[in-house]
């Protein structure tokens, strides 16, 4: 593989932007790199500089995504926040790392369902939210919140939620691109749905 030029670089984040919105369009199983470089107005050899295969683009990808979620994590983690407002936060992050990475996000989901490695990918990126909740419902429980549920269990159940509704209101329940969906209503009613699961307390 060639170590991109400034110009090389500026092809292939044409490459990349090219294959974002096939994925939208097709999802990454039926994308083909002849369908990504007609989209970017190139030849597929264009393509091959730049990666060795589809699989190898999306790996590039989630590499790139999991250092931006972690720094989405350092907003939801600061001091000084309520329980309601953390879960905001926490939902409100998700979101727009689903929006602004929503490629990365089919491509590894769907490659997980067919490939051992994207399998190992996507719980890497599920694994900083995943942590994140299971730790708000172990500080939930000693407040007298969801006594006797099981915090990993939990917090998996709350991002395979967050998941799936992100996944249907932007990618559309066909894999297409959805229309413009509502954010403030989306993160609202994600935020409301994963504060009540924690932090209502049952009836005595």
């Amino acid at each position: 593989m060639t170590q991109p030029t400034r110009r090389g670089r500026a092809t292939q984040a044409a490459i990349d932007d090219a294959a974002r919105a096939v994925i939208a369009r097709k999802g990454i199983l039926a994308a083909t790199v002849a369908d990504i470089a007609a989209e970017a107005g190139r030849s597929p050899a264009s393509f091959y500089n730049y990666y060795d295969s589809k699989e190898a683009m999306v790996r590039a990808w989630a590499m790139r995504f999991r250092d931006e979620a972690n720094d989405r994590a350092q907003t939801v983690t600061r001091h000084g926040l309520s329980d309601r407002e953390r879960v905001r936060e926490a939902a409100a992050a998700h979101w727009h790392t689903y929006r602004h990475r929503l490629a990365e996000m089919v491509s590894v989901s769907q490659l997980a369902m067919i490939n051992a490695d994207f399998a190992e990918h996507w719980a890497q990126m599920c694994e900083i939210p995943t942590q994140f909740i299971t730790d708000m419902v172990v500080r939930a429980q000693r407040q007298g919140h969801c006594q006797g549920d099981d915090p990993a269990l939990m917090a998996s159940a709350i991002v395979s939620m967050l998941n799936q509704f992100c996944y249907v209101q932007l990618a559309g329940r066909d894999g297409r691109a959805a229309p413009e969906v509502d954010d403030d209503a989306c993160i609202r009613t994600l935020s409301h749905i994963f504060y009540r699961a924690i932090f209502s307390k049952e009836e005595p």
